[in-house]
């Protein structure tokens, strides 16, 4: 997936195949298995083209690591105390992210409401 996800853009078992044996030497059935079995379970789309395949992640690297800690948030008995103890994990760059993230997900911050009653301070004007 690392490789289908690094390109983002369809690609064949050949150009899997060719970028893994920079690092390793493998078999192209092997790369051809993976990819197969990838697209069993969901996780990449296949189109014919003449006599191979193009695979295409089906949701971004963000998507899946997303997907993946929801999983594991939800079976916990406790998911408040796992937060807490996933947030004492994090570094200060990770907090910073989510802080961001948070943001992002409320949106742009509402004035308060003002209160009719009240006076507006006019700097004793």
């Amino acid at each position: 997936m690392t490789r289908v996800w690094k390109w983002n853009r369809p690609v064949t078992v050949r150009e899997v195949l060719e970028d893994l044996q920079q690092e390793r030497s493998i078999a192209y059935t092997t790369v051809m298995t993976v990819l197969d079995n990838l697209h069993q379970k969901g996780w990449v789309r296949r189109e014919a083209e003449g006599r191979a395949y193009r695979y295409e992640a089906v949701s971004t690297r963000a998507a899946y690591a997303a997907a993946l800690m929801n999983d594991a948030w939800s079976q916990s008995d406790n998911p408040a105390a796992a937060l807490v103890a996933f947030f004492g994990m994090m570094s200060e760059e990770q907090r910073l992210a989510l802080r961001d993230a948070v943001r992002i997900v409320q949106g742009p911050e509402t004035p308060e409401p003002q209160n009719p009653d009240s006076t507006p301070d006019t700097g004793g004007r």
